[in-house]
């Protein structure tokens, strides 16, 4: 697959009703993919019904941190987190089967989606990371070690973010949790690239939030 202009998706954390309105807006827009960071589990509202939209929407989507506990039945006393016997069979394998980072062709070289940065989900690169913050960051200097990777897509933090990092294009996707700022993004890498950021209001309505434009090469 080789990715032009694609939607991405941030942190859901169950909220089943604001992915199903970001959903309906893609579907409405020439998107080849639908790209999520992960994050299903461990919110107020409905993960079986997050699974299913995401796999009817033929979303990519990879693992994040509270997937990888819910998974191993670990840190259960977190807030919100999600109780085994409210997920189904059909949704946990669903979660099961995710992979920590998935890589795709785009126009601009490869991009590489993942939940923190690369393998390590509970790490994300944010605004206010320079020098030491980002030397010591062994996954990062994984990623820019490899030149074939042009582009990340990640969260994690739950603050979307571009910025650019020695030779690699970051693009935090947000968070869909609605006590914090529900926001998705729109990712163009073709001829004038740039990352259009939507938000969903109170009242449900879905309104263009920044168009940021993307450097390369």
């Amino acid at each position: 697959m080789n990715l032009r202009r694609f939607a991405i998706v941030g942190d859901i954390h169950g909220e089943h009703m604001t992915l199903s309105s970001v959903l309906d807006v893609v579907n409405n827009e020439a998107v080849d993919a639908v790209l999520s960071v992960g994050d299903i589990v461990d919110g107020a509202g409905d993960v079986n019904a997050c699974c299913r939209l995401l796999a009817e929407s033929a979303a990519h989507v990879v693992r994040g941190n509270h997937e990888r506990w819910f998974l191993a039945g670990t840190m259960r006393d977190l807030p919100d987190a999600t109780p085994e016997r409210d997920v189904d069979a059909r949704s946990r394998a669903f979660l099961a089967a995710l992979p920590a980072t998935r890589r795709f062709g785009t126009m601009r070289g490869d991009l590489l989606l993942c939940h923190g940065t690369g393998e390590d989900d509970m790490h994300a690169v944010g605004p206010d990371d320079f020098g030491y913050a980002l030397e010591t960051n062994d996954e990062l200097q994984k990623v820019l070690a490899d030149r074939s990777i042009h582009l990340l897509v990640c969260g994690h933090s739950h603050r979307r973010m571009v910025r650019r990092v020695g030779g690699l294009t970051i693009v935090n996707a947000g968070t869909l949790l609605r006590d914090q700022t529900p926001c998705f993004g729109i990712v163009d890498v073709g001829d004038s690239p740039q990352v259009t950021f939507f938000e969903r209001l109170s009242g449900g309505t879905v309104v263009v939030a920044d168009v940021v434009p993307l450097s390369f090469g």
